[in-house]
């Protein structure tokens, strides 16, 4: 049989153009503070704080900041720090308490922030201290050499939004509406005027044992107004973002989304002041939530002003259009976009196994994203998606490991991860509103199993985890400074390669700059290893033949002479330096 190897040349085709020189590559990791530090293995359904415990921002100390570092991590995303509609008490404190009926579980969700000046009392030690608590948090973080990103929600704020945080001179949300108009380019809201707001039937806030004077299914609101998800009647679904109200950033949406940019409506005003409030506290990013809902003129106008405070700072979208991921980048002026409509979701059929999926999903979203490759956030798990080791996705951590090599070397953008994904978190069970859906709950107080094996009552040793647990752990850790070592995979080209034995389930590609060339080759197939010789042409060696290539996970270093011997098993992965 002849054997041969096809190099598919991309310069042009698959080459990152306008790539900025880098000195490594970005490595995120997400974490839910609410319970990241948690200890307490109650786990009761729909439990109150008192009963299933909450993580602090004391929790996350630096023998944390510590082994998060050593694990390869450059940035973490501190998931929930916003003050948001809970249902837990904080009266006493001078914080105004929430219906329950426009609460989404015990905790409540992150995303209907119910003040924008001031952090979850939650996440306090003491509560009256909690913004000093949050920043040195963000100091001992920067301590450590690591970035703090936060999240910015700039669509939708809680149905009872409050500030009692903001500086004197900040004219809070709706003060100055004109409520007797559906739309105004004035106004902060949209509104159904003449309408009173409904709860959904089927809300049962808190579940069959929370009790409260509040818990009534009604919450007072006249005129109704917009919610979060574009629902313009005034009895949103109980599927719908019920909990929260929608922001008008002075587009006409019931009318042609006609767009009233000018003068500059009050919202975009509000919202850099904001991001200049948390931007000069030491905030190094904002993952900003569903930013294609916000006008992209928006993002032109906001981020640049944002960065004359701090040029360094970056900008993360939630973005699920590809249509639209160049008009972002280039006049949105975001930094980075989630690349869930694009690698994530090839990867996860391939994780999964499904049939009729083929590696060749995965050229095509290169092809797709050859001029803006760079600027996609790579991950295979998050608070919105699915657990890998859930029953709902693979059910088994390991079936990852070749798609995340993927996501961490075959582009030069930055790579993240979700806590406890590197120890096999399975999500299993329902929380309480967050239901036994494969994910991990943002809405309830929880503990997170494999994570508190990993911090082990707060010495963040692994004292509790499996040899399982460990041996992935141990991958990830090689992987990300595999990542973030090696030039050719941050600051480098790239160009698939193809050979004859390979199957649909197969997939190879070789990443080079002027300093190095590294060869990946990912087996996606369970049952069949891969067996085959290689070729590398002169034109990419840099000479007629390569003398040795380094097993850049097992530093095992192996001479050739004819070729270079590929051998991977079911499920496998192969990182090579070629020298």
């Amino acid at each position: 049989m002849i054997r041969k190897t096809f190099i598919i040349i991309c310069f042009g085709i698959c080459s990152f153009s306008g790539v900025n020189a880098q000195q490594s590559k970005p490595v995120i990791y997400q974490m839910i503070v609410r319970l990241f530090g948690n200890q307490n293995t109650t786990n009761k359904f729909y439990g109150s704080i008192e009963e299933n415990g909450c993580g602090k921002f004391n929790d996350i100390n630096d023998k944390a900041l510590d082994s998060l570092k050593t694990l390869g991590i450059t940035h973490i995303w501190y998931t929930g720090i916003l003050e948001h509609a809970t249902m837990t008490d904080y009266a006493a404190f001078g914080i105004k308490v929430d219906d329950p009926d426009v609460v989404k579980g015990r905790a409540g969700s992150p995303y209907a922030v119910k003040d924008y000046y001031d952090v979850d009392p939650d996440l306090s030690v003491n509560v009256k201290n909690r913004m000093a608590e949050f920043q040195s948090l963000i100091d001992r973080t920067h301590q450590h050499g690591l970035k703090a990103i936060m999240d910015f929600i700039p669509n939708h704020v809680a149905r009872g939004y409050y500030s009692g945080a903001k500086p004197d001179s900040v004219i809070s949300f709706g003060m100055q509406d004109d409520t007797s108009v559906t739309f105004s380019p004035k106004n902060d809201f949209y509104y159904i005027p003449k309408t009173s707001f409904v709860v959904p039937k089927g809300v049962d806030a808190g579940g069959k044992d929370f009790h409260s004077p509040l818990k009534d299914g009604k919450f007072y609101e006249r005129p109704a107004k917009a919610t979060g998800n574009n629902v313009f009647k005034p009895d949103p679904s109980i599927d719908d973002w019920y909990e929260t109200v929608k922001l008008n950033y002075g587009v006409d949406i019931q009318h042609g989304n006609k767009e009233y940019f000018t003068p500059t409506p009050p919202v975009w005003k509000k919202m850099r002041d904001i991001l200049v409030f948390w931007t000069k506290k030491g905030v190094d990013g904002f993952r900003c939530d569903v930013a294609e809902m916000v006008p992209v003129a928006f993002w032109h106008w906001v981020i640049p002003q944002v960065k004359k405070v701090n040029p360094h700072i970056i900008f993360i979208a939630e973005a699920y259009t590809p249509e639209k991921y160049e008009q972002y980048l280039n006049y949105g002026h975001f930094d980075y976009l989630y690349n869930k409509v694009g690698l994530y979701d090839v990867l996860k059929k391939l994780i999964k196994n499904d049939s009729g999926t083929s590696v060749n999903e995965i050229e095509n979203v290169m092809d797709f994203q050859k001029n803006f490759s760079q600027h996609m956030l790579n991950f295979l798990e998050n608070h919105d998606e699915e657990r890998i080791a859930s029953i709902q996705f693979a059910g088994n951590p390991f079936f990852a490991e070749p798609a995340m090599v993927i996501a961490a070397t075959i582009s030069n953008a930055p790579v993240m991860i979700y806590f406890g994904q590197e120890l096999g978190e399975k999500a299993e069970g329902a929380e309480g509103f967050g239901g036994d859906d494969g994910k991990t709950t943002i809405f309830d107080y929880w503990g997170v199993p494999a994570v508190q094996q990993w911090t082990d009552d707060g010495k963040f040793d692994g004292g509790k985890l499996s040899s399982a647990q460990k041996s992935l752990r141990d991958f990830y850790q090689k992987l990300l400074h595999i990542a973030r070592g090696n030039a050719a995979l941050y600051n480098g080209q790239y160009q698939i390669i193809k050979d004859t034995v390979f199957n649909e389930k197969q997939f190879a590609y070789l990443r080079f700059n002027g300093q190095e060339k590294i060869l990946v080759v990912a087996n996606f197939d369970r049952k069949n290893n891969l067996q085959t010789t290689l070729q590398m042409p002169a034109n990419l060696t840099g000479r007629k033949s390569l003398e040795t290539v380094v097993n850049l996970f097992t530093n095992k270093r192996v001479g050739i002479e004819k070729g270079i011997p590929i051998s991977v098993a079911p499920n496998g992965y192969l990182i090579l330096k070629l020298e």
